[in-house]
Formats: C-alpha cells, structure tokens, sequence
C-alpha cells in the first residue's frame, strides 16, 4: 500500500504541474482560449482595454506560477521524504492539500461562484485517498 500512496501522490503532483503550466500557457498567450469560459473572450471581458488585459493575463500567470512552484515542492517531498517513510510528510502533504481546497472553496462565500472549486476539491480527495493508503506511518508502526 506504500507504493501505492507514494505513486498516487506523483500523480497528483505531475497532474498540478501539468495543468498549471497550461494554464501559464493560457495567460502569456493573448490567442489561447480560456478552458473554464471558453464563450467569454479576453478582449470581450476587457473591452478592449490592453492594460486591463495585460493585468488579468499577468495576475493569471501569477496564479499559475505558484501552482507549478508548490506541485514541484510537492513532488519533491513526495518522491523524497515521503517515499522515505518520513513521518512528518504525510502531515505536511495533508495540510499543503487541505489549505489548497479551503482556499479555493473560499470563492463560494466570498465571490458567489463555485467555478473552479473542482482543481481544489479533486486533488483534495485523491491526496487523501492516497495518504490513507499509507496511514499506519503516523499510527506508530513503521514499514520498510
């Protein structure tokens, strides 16, 4: 089950690196096609406005940085201390994927809308599905 947690978590990982270097690619490429509101453009949005355009691209893009930085934190941890048997990163990537989903559903009290609650929630659960695979690490017995 060990290998289990270790290799599920990778996925989670390499999928979150993945879709936020997407979605850098959508924000510093004024043509790409949004995939969450592909019926609303960025020109029709900023009403021609360049700068308006250019700050939600930059905001966007610093969105999307952040996500490839902590997915390769992640990964690191993961493919290191976790698969080590490190007691310590099964709690950090618990916390790492719990403070990730009650941020993102933070938009449903705060801006009305759960649109895009999904890339918290989905990881959430298949971090915690994965951890539980491998939950005797911090129970006390320690497998090689």
């Amino acid at each position: 089950m060990k290998k289990a947690s270790w290799v599920l978590l990778t996925i989670v990982g390499a999928l979150t690196l993945l879709l936020s270097l997407a979605s850098l690619f959508t924000a510093y490429r004024p043509a790409a096609p949004d995939a969450l509101t592909p019926q609303i453009t960025l020109d029709a949005l900023t009403a021609g406005n360049p700068e308006a355009a250019t700050a939600l691209r930059a905001r966007r893009g610093t969105a999307a940085s952040f996500a490839a930085a902590y997915s390769v934190l992640f990964l690191f941890v993961v493919l290191g201390s976790y698969r080590r048997g490190d007691r310590w990163s099964w709690w950090a990537l618990l916390c790492a994927a719990l403070t990730l989903a009650v941020l993102m559903a933070a938009r449903m009290p705060l801006l009305g809308t759960s649109a895009g609650i999904a890339s918290g929630a989905i990881p959430l659960v298949i971090v915690v599905i994965a951890l539980l695979l491998d939950v005797r690490r911090v129970s006390g017995a320690r497998t090689a």
